[in-house]
């Protein structure tokens, strides 16, 4: 009996032993796995700055489009109480699409700025839940690219995402300050924040130079405090500006550099065509 005793008690332990390896094996060769099939997809989010809707950046999608092999195109409004109104549909196969984040509230200043930015959050969660990548990049004009920046540094969670490239179209980084010792209270916010932001991140900042002192709109030396938050913070920090025809403030986003850098820059390269959704 006691002999019957030892033999099973060691068949257990050689079970226990040689099983629960295994188990860890699969286990994580299953999360390897999920990983590599949610990295597939990398889209690239625009978001529109104040007044504008949805629709901001038909025109640079439609260029993109005519110039590339295609991508597919959504639009999201984000309501006031958080709700998602979406029109469009990613193709499948599509490694790379244009997703618009708009808000229903796009009035302008930082207190609604502030408020954006939680919005933008929900409806990321959303697609990132739907359809699980954990890779990104985005584009935001004007105020949209404040709104990614305080997303970056007041809600992303690192652990699960990361979002390669920005690029940002005319942000007031010092709203509508010209002079750079004058830091607003959005400013001084952002750089007190700063350490959030991804270390890996490639960021791209466009300003519009329509006078040599602003786009039209927005102070180049708005644009330019914009180093204060990312310089020596993320991997890569470049500041370009445009000037010529189609460098006022409205004009950036269908500007002909502007997406040639989004070609050279955000896009993947030999990605087959997809139909338009």
């Amino acid at each position: 009996m006691r002999k019957w005793f030892v033999k099973l008690l060691v068949f257990c332990v050689l079970l226990v032993g040689i099983g629960f390896p295994a188990y860890r094996w699969m286990h994580t060769s299953v999360e390897n796995a999920r990983v590599v099939h949610r990295s597939r997809m990398r889209p690239i989010f625009l978001v529109p700055g104040s007044s504008a809707s949805q629709n901001r950046f038909n025109a640079l999608v439609s260029a993109l489009n005519r110039q590339t092999t295609g991508h597919s195109y959504v639009k999201i409004t984000v309501t006031e109480s958080g709700q998602l109104k979406q029109s469009g549909r990613i193709a499948p196969r599509d490694r790379q699409p244009y997703i618009v984040v708009a808000f229903a509230n796009n009035k302008d200043g930082y207190p609604n700025i502030q408020r954006q930015a939680r919005w933008f959050n929900i409806a990321f969660t959303a697609m990132a839940k739907k359809y699980h990548f954990d890779r990104f990049s985005a584009i935001g004009h004007s105020n949209g690219g404040l709104v990614l920046t305080l997303f970056l540094e007041r809600y992303m969670d690192q652990s699960k995402y990361t979002m390669q490239r920005m690029i940002t179209l005319g942000s007031p980084y010092n709203l509508e300050e010209s002079k750079p010792a004058n830091r607003t209270q959005m400013l001084t916010d952002m750089i007190r924040q700063k350490k959030r932001l991804p270390a890996g991140l490639t960021v791209y900042s466009v300003a519009g130079s329509e006078n040599y002192t602003s786009d039209g709109i927005v102070p180049l030396a708005s644009v330019d405090a914009g180093k204060y938050i990312f310089q020596n913070q993320v991997k890569h920090y470049t500041m370009i500006t445009l000037s010529g025809s189609n460098a006022e403030h409205s004009d950036l986003p269908q500007n002909q550099e502007t997406i040639d850098l989004i070609k050279q820059d955000l896009l993947i390269k030999n990605q087959r065509p997809q139909l338009r959704p």
